[in-house]
């Protein structure tokens, strides 16, 4: 029973990505010669002379207001790994799906067959003016975090790498409520880190800017010190930054006394008396997909408080999709430039907000990743903090 049930199920979704998920339609309807030649030529001719007098004009009068482009080489993919950028498409397809459902922002799959930093800067500045932003996504560390520096320096359209900082905005969104649920400050926290990579640096720096100052951060070979060799790269910023007393033990160990485990690695990571360890009124964001660092039924009976993975089938669910589609509207509606970090705050303030004082429970600090509230709450909160910082045209 069991067995057809899952077969069933496949062959659901196999039909339902029959053909693919997305499509394109005319915004206008052509029903006459008139409209004909007011769409296309002769009358078409007229815009594109005043776009070429005034390239601004393209941010209001073609679909570069709002539209953006899911840019990947599948190298990184959620879950998957390294699968290249054919069988990516699916996932990055599913995430235009939802910036259209979710925000009305046009979006389009890019997959670029290279790995090559180089390659992969250049063709999307290339095919930059079709889009009035750039969504990265799913690039492998560290590359991932050079390719991001350069669009955002080079463009002058927002680049937004999703793994990174939408990862950070939801996860800081969480944490806000979190804090406010247990009694905590930032300034309190001692935390643990397991994973860093694009998203375990962006929530570090995040975490750094809103004032924490104990953080220790584990990757697959032991917790990142200032003592530790070959170390490079971002790395070796981590060691600089986190870390201060050089602790150089086990997870278990880092464990004891911390209020709060950040997991971005890896399914089975800890167990019941790793937690068992942690401070009272603790914090667990187990957030490996498809299985958490570790499941929430070990958590029972433990100090943890607060318990948060990145699955769509249990509470609290820490999902981008709950920042990037407002980031992207808020950003377009503004005519931001580039994301800063006064637009990332005011969007984890927003969606953190948008959980009342009556909701907030421990089974609930983040709003359901479907809740429709939620990307104009943090449209509107970007958009403000965009120009309230001048990154607008």
């Amino acid at each position: 029973m069991e067995a057809r049930q899952e077969t069933e199920a496949e062959d659901a979704i196999f039909a339902l990505h029959r053909g693919g998920k997305l499509r394109i339609e005319s915004s206008v309807a052509v029903d006459s010669a008139a409209v004909l030649a007011q769409a296309y030529t002769p009358g078409v001719a007229s815009v594109c002379r005043a776009i070429a007098r005034e390239p601004l004009l393209a941010h209001t009068h073609s679909i570069k207001a709002n539209t953006v482009a899911v840019v990947t080489d599948g190298t990184a993919v959620l879950g998957l790994g390294d699968i290249g950028p054919l069988a990516a498409e699916p996932v990055m397809s599913g995430k235009a799906m939802l910036f259209a459902e979710m925000a009305g922002v046009q979006a389009f799959p890019i997959c670029l067959d290279t790995r090559d930093p180089d390659e992969i800067v250049q063709t999307v500045k290339l095919i930059a003016p079709v889009f009035g932003g750039i969504n990265l996504e799913d690039i492998s560390a560290p590359r991932c975090f050079e390719i991001e520096e350069r669009l955002d320096a080079e463009l002058d359209i927002p680049v937004f790498h999703d793994d990174q900082h939408g990862t950070a905005i939801v996860v800081m969104a969480a944490l806000i409520n979190a804090l406010e649920l247990t009694g905590r400050s930032f300034e309190d926290l001692r935390v643990v880190v397991s994973g860093i990579g694009a998203a375990g640096i962006a929530c570090t720096k995040m975490m750094l800017e809103a004032g924490v100052t104990e953080i220790i951060g584990f990757d697959s070979a032991g917790p990142v010190h200032r003592g530790r060799h070959g170390l490079s790269g971002v790395k070796r910023w981590y060691s600089t930054a986190t870390n201060p007393p050089r602790f150089a033990g086990t997870l278990r160990h880092a464990l004891e006394g911390a209020d709060l485990f950040l997991g971005l690695s890896r399914g089975g990571l800890l167990h019941r008396e790793d937690l068992n360890v942690m401070a009272p009124d603790a914090i667990v964001m187990a957030l490996a997909n498809p299985e958490p660092e570790v499941r929430p039924e070990e958590a029972i009976g433990t100090p943890v408080r607060v318990f948060a993975t990145g699955r769509s089938d249990l509470p609290n669910q820490v999902n981008n999709v709950l920042a990037f589609p407002g980031v992207f509207r808020g950003a377009l509606d503004a005519g931001a430039t580039t994301v800063n970090r006064a637009m990332k705050i005011a969007a984890a303030r927003a969606i953190a907000g948008c959980v009342s004082p009556e909701e907030l429970e421990s089974g609930q600090i983040v709003p359901h990743a479907l809740d429709r509230r939620v990307p104009s709450v943090v449209a509107a909160a970007v958009a403000e903090a965009a120009i309230r910082s001048g990154v607008v045209r």
